[in-house]
């Protein structure tokens, strides 16, 4: 985890830090030419200051991670997939300000324990 929160999700880690984790996962899809993403960058940051502990937040460049960006279907950047338990829960595409994407995040919370409660653990 870097110190802002926010840590490069890659091919290498996606399996154990995003599908693998007990708590919710942002994930925003980006690339360095694009403009909305460079706006979203210091948002993105700001709200995982705040949400540390209530969810993980994670960057991929769908350039670098392509394999994992096409198995998601990412067709514009920024998009921010938001993962719960292995199973993408949620989808914005586009840029938020602060406030509108802290709204987008306080409905996936809500609907987090849901989430939980209707994934079955794989029985050996």
């Amino acid at each position: 985890m870097s110190e802002n929160g926010v840590f490069d999700a890659s091919t290498q880690d996606w399996d154990r830090e995003v599908l693998g984790s007990d708590l919710p996962v942002a994930v925003d899809f980006w690339h360095e030419n694009c403009s909305w993403c460079i706006r979203l960058d210091p948002v993105y940051k700001e709200v995982s200051q705040e949400y540390q502990g209530k969810m993980k937040f994670a960057k991929l460049h769908v350039f670098n991670e392509s394999e994992i960006a096409n198995r998601y279907g990412i067709m514009g950047t920024p998009t921010i997939k938001f993962f719960c338990r292995g199973q993408e829960v949620y989808e914005i595409v586009g840029f938020r300000p602060s406030q509108a994407l802290k709204q987008e995040i306080d409905r996936v919370l809500s609907t987090y324990r849901e989430c939980l409660e209707s994934i079955t653990p794989v029985k050996e």
